[in-house]
């Protein structure tokens, strides 16, 4: 597929200015404009690599669309109608021309899963599979609204997430503004009571920092933003990023609330897929890769050969020593009462709490952390001043 950039007029006059279309050739994109009414003055192919898409839909964007949907198809409409009617109540421009496509695609007789991945990223292959399945079985009105579920729940997560960590970033704001404040500000208004004798030790270092944070501040921005640089694109190096996550995973205490975290999310995943009718080898690689670390996922790499070969997943999952002995056990009680799909329902269940609970404990650690650190910055600054200030007035007595 190609992504073609035009500019075109429709029949009232108004004119569209830098559109995307995606089109398998030339005269491909000339059909769907002249499908869509459209005089096109200018056209030309995408040349930026990987193509990007209009738009790439958030939890809370794909939760509400898809219980919309779910809502129309419940009701007796037919696919195309639902998508027509979903695409006009679009508000974003971008949102609005990526359901007019697939609306558009869809009403042409591809199937909706073939109409979602022509869109190039914008819609998750999670979702595509979950509609292929749900394309493939007849019940794609039962698909969609566990996908509502689905959205719904991770938003949820990713929502408790940030307002969990939101204290947290507010507190380390607070602690740099307060240590940038005591070295630029309070500080520089003792120098002039002390003596060369004063400073000396912790004092003269305390000071020395700070003529170096008012005089050469611009270095220290430029190295916090060298830092902030690097440490970017040094996780898109894949040994990197591996080593990364895998330290994310292993760290005492914080790694395993951090795996209680990806059981979570896995065990739901995981859960839809299978229980939608997608083969087991296939659900696993999308539920790994749907965590985002690629620790995991390369683990899990061995795990879908092994469960290729006739190995239970539930031997397989606990040899990678990643996911916690009672979550395998809980997968081969399912193996064995050949009730994984709902076994992993449950378990998706209480995991979340689990997440719940693991989200703030892990805060729950950094914010005395964030407090020890500006104690620590204020204990150096009155260790360093006081004892100076209570000499020179001893000197001046």
């Amino acid at each position: 597929m190609k992504t073609f950039i035009y500019t075109a007029t429709d029949v009232q006059g108004n004119t569209v200015k830098n559109a995307r279309m995606v089109a398998e050739d030339v005269n491909d994109f000339l059909e769907k404009i002249h499908e869509k009414g459209l005089f096109c003055s200018s056209y030309k192919e995408s040349t930026e690599k990987g193509a990007k898409t209009l738009h790439k839909f958030t939890t809370g964007e794909l939760a509400y669309n898809c219980r919309q949907l779910s809502a129309m198809l419940t009701s007796g409409l037919t696919l195309v109608r639902a998508l027509d009617i979903l695409y006009k109540e679009q508000e974003k421009d971008n949102t609005k021309q990526l359901f007019r496509e697939v609306y558009e695609e869809v009403q042409k007789g591809s199937s909706f899963s073939d109409a979602l991945r022509m869109q190039q990223g914008a819609f998750p292959n999670f979702m595509v599979s979950m509609v292929q399945a749900g394309e493939s079985s007849g019940s794609l009105d039962v698909i969609i609204r566990r996908l509502e579920d689905y959205y719904d729940k991770q938003n949820k997560l990713n929502n408790k997430i940030k307002g969990a960590m939101m204290y947290p970033i507010i507190l380390a704001i607070l602690c740099v503004a307060i240590v940038i404040a005591l070295f630029t500000f309070i500080m520089p208004t003792f120098k002039d009571l002390l003596t060369e004798e004063d400073m000396k030790g912790l004092t003269g270092a305390l000071f020395a920092f700070s003529d170096s944070l008012t005089g050469y501040w611009y270095i220290y921005v430029g190295v916090v933003l060298a830092a902030i640089f690097i440490i970017k694109y040094s996780l898109k190096i894949p040994d990197v990023r591996y080593k990364f996550d895998k330290l994310l995973c292993k760290m005492p205490k914080i790694g395993r609330l951090i795996v209680k975290v990806y059981t979570g999310r896995f065990a739901r995943t995981l859960s839809s897929l299978y229980s939608s009718g997608i083969p087991m080898v296939e659900a696993l690689e999308r539920s790994s890769a749907i965590l985002n670390n690629t620790f995991i996922e390369k683990a899990f790499v061995t795990v879908v050969d092994e469960v290729k070969q006739g190995e239970q997943l539930s031997v397989s999952i606990q040899r990678t020593g990643i996911f916690e002995s009672m979550f395998c056990s809980i997968i081969y009680v399912g193996e064995e009462a050949g009730a994984l799909d709902t076994i992993l329902e449950k378990s998706a269940a209480f995991y979340e709490d689990e997440s719940d609970s693991a989200i703030q404990r892990i805060v729950g650690m950094i914010e005395p952390i964030m407090i020890i650190i500006m104690g620590v910055a204020i204990g150096f600054v009155i260790a360093g001043i006081l004892p100076a200030i209570y000499n020179s007035m001893e000197n001046i007595q």
